[in-house]
């Protein structure tokens, strides 16, 4: 048997010994209302379970997302199924002490574990396991995609770093929609793979007591997953004013420069926007700027001109973190 087998029937046993414990009958069979001690016993298992199926799950997807082969994505399958398939269990398990009246910050762990997951798992062992193929089978296929302007020449194939730098710095209307269109053609053999993501996704969902998945992801904002579409829906509708104003002169300024092919009115064509996924228009603010606008600066220069190296952007990062009261990196991290 896979040693990672035997971790998640090892860590499964654990928690069906301490279930079991507290599971005796009160008089008239009917189970006793668990305590605030049984809590917290149950907390510190999650906890101590899911930090070593994190850590590995972590390292099986570092290793399949930077040397992508069949067998790194059936790891990183294997290790994301065993997270998953161990939180749902102990979300659904988490429901029996719902009536319990606890601290605040046991309930607020419970309350979290329920909504902690990105992917429910469905209990089906085989549901399960393809479902988390399927997720790693997508990242897979997304992370070595390629489209090739030159299918004679596959060494001049782009992958998302090439296209990725052609959108934001290219100015040719011609180029950009070439890249745009072929970076495309790597999301089609994928489709399969995500309607399987899609339903079985939803029935672990369900499962977990969501109507879908994305009643699932809305319930993470301390509201009922009804309550936070409706508050995005007024916050959007205070900026949406402003959007549609900023929207519509960057809309005029980009026709200015490309012509015809930017519509007076209605969407802007997303190759222009200077970002794969057209979400960051930080790209195009040359091409946009009002007249004597302040050219704001360059990150990028800063450090360069600190010669700051790898380490020192490490160092950067790791000051952000203990500025809000986080420990520093420990020594092993460095070595």
């Amino acid at each position: 048997m896979a040693r990672s087998s035997l971790r998640r029937l090892t860590s499964l046993g654990l928690m069906s010994t301490v279930l079991a414990a507290c599971s005796v009958l009160a008089p008239g069979g009917t189970p006793p209302t668990p305590t605030v001690a049984e809590a917290q016993a149950f907390l510190d298992n999650v906890n101590s379970t899911t930090l070593k199926l994190g850590i590995a799950g972590a390292q099986a997807g570092w290793v399949a997302q930077n040397f992508i082969t069949d067998d790194t994505e059936a790891l990183d399958a294997r290790a994301s199924q065993a997270v998953s398939d161990t939180i749902a269990k102990f979300a659904k398990e988490a429901v029996r002490f719902d009536s319990v009246t606890l601290p605040p910050a046991q309930r607020r762990q419970l309350d979290l574990l329920k909504v902690s997951l990105v992917l429910a798992t469905p209990a089906s062992p085989e549901d399960a396991e393809a479902v988390t193929k399927a997720v790693s089978r997508m990242r897979g296929v997304y992370g070595k995609g390629t489209w090739c302007p030159e299918p004679a020449r596959p060494d001049a194939c782009h992958n998302i770093d090439e296209v990725t730098r052609v959108l934001a710095r290219s100015r040719n209307e011609a180029e950009l929609k070439r890249e745009w269109e072929g970076w495309q053609t790597i999301s089609p053999p994928m489709k399969s793979d995500y309607t399987t993501f899609v339903g079985l996704s939803n029935k672990g969902a369900r499962e977990l007591g969501f109507a879908d998945t994305g009643a699932m992801w809305r319930a993470k904002y301390d509201m009922p997953p009804d309550a936070f579409a409706q508050e995005l829906e007024r916050l959007w509708n205070q900026v949406r004013p402003l959007y549609l104003e900023l929207h519509a002169y960057v809309r005029m300024k980009l026709r200015q420069q490309y012509g015809a092919v930017v519509p007076e009115k209605g969407p802007i064509p997303a190759h222009l926007l200077g970002n794969i996924w057209a979400q960051d228009w930080s790209n195009v603010y040359s091409l946009v700027a009002p007249a004597r606008a302040d050219a704001g600066y360059s990150l990028t220069d800063i450090l360069k001109t600190k010669k700051t190296d790898a380490l020192g952007m490490v160092k950067y990062g790791e000051g952000f973190y203990t500025s809000l009261g986080f420990a520093p990196l420990p020594d092993t991290f460095w070595k």
